[in-house]
C-alpha cells in the first residue's frame, strides 16, 4: 500500500522544467520531421490540381487559388500513360514474384541448412548488394543482345529481382531464425523432409516476412529506371520511370502534368504498402530479438 501511495503521490507531481523542455524539443522534432516529409506530397497535390499559370508565378501560393480537372485528359490522350503505367506493373510483379520464390530458397539455405560455404555464401550476397548496377549494365547488355532478350519485359524483371535478391534473403533469413529450433527438429523426426519443413512448417509461421520481401521487390522494381532506360526500347514496353521524363516539351514544362502523371505513378504502390503495413513492420523487425 505504501509503495502505491508513493507512486500516486509521483504520478500526481507536476513535471519538472528540464522535463517539459525535453518534450517540447522531442514534439517540435516530430512536427518538423513529419511537416517536412509530408510537404513534397502535399505540394504535389496542389501542383496536380492548380492551373499552371499560378504554379509557375513567383512567388508560388501555397494554397490553392483555383482548382482544375483537365490536366488528366490530355495526359491520357497525347501520351500513352496507361502503356507505361501497365508495363511498370508488368515489370515490378513479374520482380516480386521471382524475387520471393528465389529468397525462400536462399534464406532457407542460410538460416536452416548446416554446410560448409554458408558464411562465404552470406558474405557473397552482402558484396553483391554493394556492387553499384551502372558497373553491371555494358556486360548485361552485350549478353542481353547476344541472347536476344533486349526489349522484353521479364528480362528486365530478372535483373531486377537479381539486384533485390540478397537483401530479400537477408529480410527473410532473420525471420527464419526466429522459428524455433525444436519445430523443425521435431518436424524431422517426424520424417518431414527438407522441402517439407520448408513448405509445412518455416512459410507458413513467416507470413509477414514473405510479404515484406514482396513488397520491397516490388518498390526496388517499380522504381527502377537504369536497365528500363537501355533495355526496353519499344513503346509498348516502356516503364513509367522511363516514360513520364519524356513529358517535358521544347521550351515549355507542363508542371501539372507532370505532377499529375507522378500521383497516378504513386497511388499503386501507396495502396499495395498501406494494405500490407502490419505484415511488412512484423516481417521486418521479425529475428531482431531472440528469445
Amino acid at each position: 500500500m505504501a509503495e502505491l501511495a508513493a507512486g500516486a503521490r509521483m504520478a500526481g507531481r507536476k513535471p519538472t522544467l528540464p522535463v517539459v523542455l525535453s518534450r517540447i524539443g522531442l514534439y517540435g522534432t516530430i512536427t518538423a520531421v513529419s511537416l517536412a516529409t509530408l510537404f513534397p506530397i502535399y505540394w504535389m497535390l496542389v501542383c496536380t490540381f492548380q492551373p499552371n499559370l499560378y504554379t509557375l508565378h513567383w512567388p508560388p501560393p501555397l494554397i490553392p487559388v483555383a482548382l482544375t480537372f483537365n490536366q488528366f485528359g490530355p495526359l491520357f490522350q497525347n501520351h500513352p500513360l496507361a502503356v507505361w503505367l501497365r508495363s511498370s506493373l508488368f515489370i515490378a510483379s513479374i520482380a516480386m514474384v521471382t524475387c520471393t520464390i528465389l529468397t525462400v530458397f536462399g534464406a532457407y539455405a542460410l538460416s536452416s541448412l548446416r554446410w560448409k560455404l554458408r558464411t562465404a555464401y552470406g558474405m557473397f550476397l552482402l558484396l553483391i548488394q554493394m556492387l553499384p548496377e551502372i558497373l553491371t549494365i555494358i556486360p548485361l547488355y552485350v549478353i542481353y543482345r547476344r541472347l536476344d532478350l533486349l526489349d522484353k519485359i521479364p528480362a528486365v524483371s530478372a535483373i531486377d529481382a537479381a539486384f533485390t535478391l540478397p537483401i530479400c534473403i537477408w529480410i527473410l533469413k532473420n525471420v527464419f531464425d526466429a522459428v524455433p529450433a525444436e519445430v523443425l527438429d521435431a518436424a524431422v523426426v517426424d520424417g518431414c523432409t527438407e522441402l517439407s519443413v520448408l513448405w509445412k512448417i518455416v512459410l507458413p509461421l513467416s507470413t509477414p516476412g514473405l510479404v515484406a520481401v514482396a513488397v520491397v521487390s516490388f518498390f526496388s522494381a517499380w522504381n527502377e529506371f537504369l536497365f528500363a532506360s537501355i533495355m526496353l526500347a519499344s513503346q509498348d514496353n516502356t516503364p513509367a520511370t522511363v516514360g513520364i521524363p519524356t513529358l517535358k516539351m521544347f521550351g515549355f514544362t507542363p508542371v501539372e502534368q507532370y505532377m499529375g502523371a507522378g500521383l497516378l505513378f504513386s497511388i499503386l504502390p501507396v495502396v499495395f504498402y498501406l494494405s500490407m503495413q502490419r505484415y511488412i513492420i512484423s516481417g521486418l523487425t521479425a529475428g531482431a530479438v531472440k528469445g
